[in-house]
């Protein structure tokens, strides 16, 4: 087996490193940098500067980054390491991916690069104040081209150079078939049509049929086919053969046997002066033509980010001096008054200051149904206004809006390797140096034993084992799937943040989650409100919501908000006492108002047995209840909770229905715990933790092996949604909550969790289905096209045939990987 040989950027020793460290505090810690980088084999010497906080490295020989920054690490300080990305043109398969990222690993300061085939992108960790030029110039030693990527750069021109790109090969393909035609007429025309034979020995020749066949076949390789041979050569020359390589060395050997036997004849064996020149042509036919499908497909497997940057607005309506005026997108500044008309796009990200409409957010949340907007209501950039008219101020413009905050977070997603890419590129690693020996093998074989011609049967089988071979369809098994699987989540309202989530997500056991705000509402609100005999609901609802205007507690809120979601206009309240534990009283309109727990009634001697009914049902139900007495006698007997969801049910349905477990961790008391949990069909609850006690119960939850998802949406989530194998954040909460997760729902809906655990399910189903075509391909055809089958029963693979199964692999995974875009959850 021939092993790639190393990439070498440089003969001469590496270039003194800047490594970014924190932690640092004084003179001592210092010292200890330097020590602990200069005992690094190969490190020449170390300089820390404290106010700079940076270490400069030279080098006496060649040191692996990761060795440096274990030294750093070691000694109780933290490295300083950023992510950059590179667009890398002219990476045709699996293999280029493997020589970019090597490449790119040798660069001083580098610690890991990862390379994308399908979004042409190369993603590297490297250390804070790594040159840029040096990553750049790995990328070009190695044989490809470099395309910045900056902030401020359009995606656009990502899919401009794509479709380009696309046009270039259909052009190429058109003249390639066009050339190739008569070409194929002339020569197997001749062999199976008797009448096309005639006719050409007798107005063409057979001397000048051959010279017909060089001259198209020619301008066929070194016209269209060019591309091939810039590619190919050098990497052969590197030593680092590509897909290129392959399709250089079967047409180039094809062609320049027929050249030899055109002009040359005698200096070939008796009988062996046969033309190949059909065959060479086919071949680039058949290649460009799988290159040109490619390109097409591959522009599709990037539609879900196309339609997101299509639903950002191009102009604004901004308020400026006393009117309105249309402006570029890119002038709207934060605090700036937009207004929004009816059928319009909300521009920027914002809060509504006057006016109301329904606004269509399903490009962002998935959900179908309109949202009511009005006065301190938030409003998303790219989102569609229905029938109304408002206004509202900026909030965020820019990278800093939600629209261009998923967008990148679906590309990052895009661009990322899961842990089952590991095996493609432990064998994309020697795969095309192992086809060429393979070639050279079959070759060998069949010109020692093989029957005669020898000559001609060895060329022949050892061309169809060089271009039967395929990396390309490996290169593109995972990363086509993820792009086509993570933008189809992005358009359901689910956004994957590391695409390694896709992954993990499958594979869970236990679903965890959060109950306020997850399970439920958020917000408590009025649940119960019973009057004893003899009272008016509304006009007692009003007396206790006027009392409790007074109380700051989360249970007065939602009275309070009854009371005025009713419309009823709220009393003034008298003689207010607050007594902690019990409740509140007060004079209102001349009568006197109690509210408060069972204790607070009995202290007041106010009998309620009659709501021991009631009372015993709202237990049940892990309600707290409160009662109000108007005048010394028992009014109305209350109940505050925060509600679930009408989606949680369903939701929890269709999590046991997949299989799973489902657990909820609370702060709230175990007994309204144990109540939700029975109402919902819970497995598992641990109640009347704090945030801490959520990692531990989320470790506790993972004994056994299990692996376990936990959904939260607050600021206390965050470190369980760190903790769990994998953290999914509703949408709806906070920021620190999402940015510690690894999936983030969009909307409030629970019902995304089973659907991100089907696409997650959905996409590593495609990516086997397209590793395991790739691989059996090549495993199954290789040995076909050297002529194992041919002792057995004659059977031989034509080049001409090996060209077509060779593109038609790659289109088959593409075209494989497309269908996650109709994938619809049950």
């Amino acid at each position: 087996m021939t092993a790639i040989p190393k990439i070498e950027t440089s003969k001469a020793l590496p270039i003194p490193t800047d490594f970014g460290i924190e932690g640092m505090s004084c003179a001592s810690c210092v010292l200890r940098v330097e020590k602990a980088i200069a005992a690094v084999p190969g490190v020449a010497s170390a300089t820390v500067n404290l106010a700079t906080e940076r270490a400069t490295v030279t080098y006496s020989e060649p040191v692996p980054t990761e060795a440096v920054l274990q030294a750093i690490a070691k000694a109780g300080y933290e490295p300083k390491l950023e992510t950059r990305e590179l667009g890398v043109e002219g990476m045709t398969c699996a293999s280029c991916v493997s020589r970019v990222e090597k490449a790119l690993k040798t660069v001083p300061g580098v610690k890991d690069a990862s390379v994308n085939l399908a979004t042409e992108r190369a993603t590297v960790r490297i250390v804070s104040g790594t040159s840029a030029l040096a990553l750049e110039d790995a990328v070009r030693t190695a044989g490809y081209e470099v395309r910045r990527i900056t902030a401020d750069r359009s995606t656009d021109d990502n899919e401009d150079r794509r479709d380009r790109e696309a046009n270039r090969l259909k052009v190429s393909l058109a003249l390639s078939a066009a050339l190739t035609l008569p070409l194929f007429v002339l020569e197997m025309g001749s062999h199976f049509i008797p009448a096309i034979h005639d006719w050409i020995m007798v107005n063409i020749g057979m001397g000048n049929n051959l010279v017909i066949q060089f001259v198209l076949t020619t301008i066929i390789l070194f016209g269209p086919g060019l591309r091939f041979f810039t590619k190919g050569v050098p990497n052969l020359l590197r030593w680092t053969p590509d897909m290129n390589s392959l399709v250089v060395l079967g047409t180039s050997a094809a062609w320049s046997y027929s050249v030899v036997a055109t002009f040359l004849p005698g200096v070939l064996p008796s009988g062996t002066a046969n033309v190949y020149y059909e065959a060479a042509a086919v071949i680039v036919t058949l290649i460009l033509l799988g290159r040109y499908l490619e390109a097409s497909a591959k522009g599709k497997t990037s539609q879900a980010i196309k339609h997101l940057i299509g639903l950002q607005a191009k102009t604004a309506y901004v308020k400026r001096g006393e009117d309105f005026a249309e402006i570029e997108i890119e002038d709207v500044v934060l605090g700036d008054i937009v207004r929004i008309r009816p059928g319009e796009k909300v521009p920027v990200d914002g809060r509504v200051t006057g006016g109301a409409s329904y606004v269509d957010e399903s490009m962002i949340t998935g959900e179908p149904l309109p949202v009511k907007k009005s006065a301190g209501d938030e409003v998303v950039g790219g989102t569609i206004n229905k029938t109304g008219s408002f206004t509202f101020a900026a909030t965020k413009i820019g990278s800093d809006t939600l629209l261009a905050q998923i967008i990148k977070m679906v590309e990052a997603a895009q661009g990322s390797k899961l842990p089952i890419q590991a095996l493609v590129d432990r064998v994309t690693g020697w795969f095309v140096p192992a086809v060429i020996a393979a070639a050279t093998l079959t070759f060998v074989a069949w010109l020692l034993f093989g029957p005669s011609p020898a000559l001609t049967f060895a060329l022949v089988n050892a061309v169809a084992v060089l271009i039967i071979a395929c990396p390309c369809a490996m290169g593109l098994a995972t990363p086509t799937s993820i792009m086509v699987g993570t933008g189809r989540a992005a358009e359901l309202g689910i956004l994957f943040q590391k695409g390694e989530a896709l992954q993990t997500l499958r594979d869970v056991d236990v679903v965890a989650l959060d109950k306020t705000g997850t399970l439920t509402k958020g917000k408590p609100e009025l649940t119960d409100f019973v009057v004893s005999a003899g009272f008016d609901r509304a006009e007692t609802l009003r007396l206790v919501a006027s009392l409790e205007t007074h109380s700051e507690h989360p249970i007065a809120e939602a009275l309070v908000a009854a009371a005025r979601g009713d419309g009823q206009a709220l009393f003034e309240v008298l003689d207010f006492v607050a007594a902690p534990g019990y409740g509140v009283s007060g004079r209102i309109d001349g009568r006197t108002v109690l509210v408060g727990a069972d204790r607070s009634m009995t202290k007041n001697g106010i009998d309620i047995s009659s709501f021991s009914h009631q009372a015993a049902a709202l237990g049940d139900e892990g309600k707290s209840p409160l009662y109000a007495a108007i005048d010394g006698r028992l009014a109305a007997i209350i109940a505050v909770s925060d509600p679930i969801k009408e989606t949680t049910p369903q939701a929890i349905k269709a999590l046991h229905a997949l299989g799973l477990k489902v657990a909820m961790i609370t702060g709230d008391n175990r007994r309204t715990a144990q109540a939700i949990a029975r109402q919902l069909g819970i497995d598992e609850v641990v109640a009347e933790v704090l945030p801490d006690g959520k990692i531990e119960a989320v470790r506790t939850l993972r004994s056994g092996g299990r692996k376990v998802a936990f959904i939260g949406d607050g600021i206390n989530d965050a470190p369980a949604l760190s903790e769990a194998d994998i953290g999914l954040a509703v949408g709806t909460g906070t920021d620190i909550a999402i940015e510690s997760a690894d999936v983030v729902l969009m909307s409030g809906d629970l019902n995304g969790v089973p659907r991100a655990i089907a696409i997650s399910k959905a996409t590593i189903r495609n990516i086997r289905q397209n590793l395991f075509w790739a691989f059996a391909y090549n495993v199954s055809l290789v040995p076909v096209a050297a002529g194992v089958l041919y002792p057995v029963n004659g059977t031989l693979l034509s080049p001409i045939l090996a060209a077509g199964a060779m593109g038609l692999s790659s289109v088959f995974v593409l075209a494989n990987a497309l269908r996650l875009r109709r994938f619809k959850p049950n």
